[in-house]
């Protein structure tokens, strides 16, 4: 299908209209994400899946990269939201928190496939201006984890809270491509030799979050 206008996407003049297709963009991008990895799609294969030209994915989001962005910050804000009742409240054992953590992340791959390729795909071809953006929100994002963590946890000084969830971003940007390997890799671990190769996300971030959480109040 070749690029083409339609009277559905119209150029958007006003505020809300505007956020009207800045969502119609991302509901988009979150489908195809559901369909095949994030590499492999383009500006040009976002814009066939709306039905409208390049041109006007472009302008609302600067890049590709510019709209994965601004959909990891609004699926991470869906998450944490929901945060308040998939967790156990407190007072609660320090170690169930920490395992709910991981089931929570677990349940939402697209998030995580997102938030995994933050380092090496999604913090490329956009502007600094649009870094700094993503990255103001991301404090704003991590302090409200931080301080769900602080309500369950209260033996955790608040700054060590805040330190958990960077360790955290960093163990999954790690942790997620392991345990989503391609058809080639999972093929060759299935010798049962290689077993140990073999990487159960929801465990291992559990334990890693447990692990960390551990060393931290150990710490203070």
């Amino acid at each position: 299908m070749d690029d083409v206008d339609v009277p559905a996407f119209q150029r958007a003049r006003r505020p809300e209209q505007r956020e009207l297709r800045r969502q119609e963009i991302l509901d988009a991008a979150k489908a195809l994400l559901a369909e095949m990895p994030a590499e492999e799609i383009s500006l040009r294969e976002l814009a066939r899946r709306l039905g409208v030209s390049k041109t006007h994915v472009v302008r609302y989001f600067e890049s590709r990269e510019g709209v994965f962005l601004e959909l990891l910050n609004r699926l991470r804000r869906s998450w944490l939201e929901a945060l308040a009742t998939e967790w156990p409240a407190p007072p609660c054992e320090p170690d169930r928190v920490m395992r709910a953590w991981a089931d929570s992340l677990a349940a939402r791959p697209v998030l995580c496939q997102l938030w995994s390729l933050l380092p090496s795909v999604l913090e490329r071809n956009v502007s600094a201006d649009a870094v700094r953006a993503y990255k103001l929100t991301d404090l704003e994002q991590r302090t409200t984890l931080a301080n769900l963590i602080n309500d369950r946890v209260p033996a955790l000084r608040a700054d060590d809270a805040l330190t958990l969830t960077r360790y955290a971003v960093v163990a999954l940007v790690g942790l997620w491509p392991f345990s989503n390997p391609t058809p080639t890799i999972a093929l060759a671990t299935a010798d049962p030799r290689l077993a140990a190769s073999r990487v159960d996300f929801t465990a291992m971030y559990g334990d890693i979050l447990q692990t960390t959480l551990a060393g931290l109040l150990a710490r203070a």
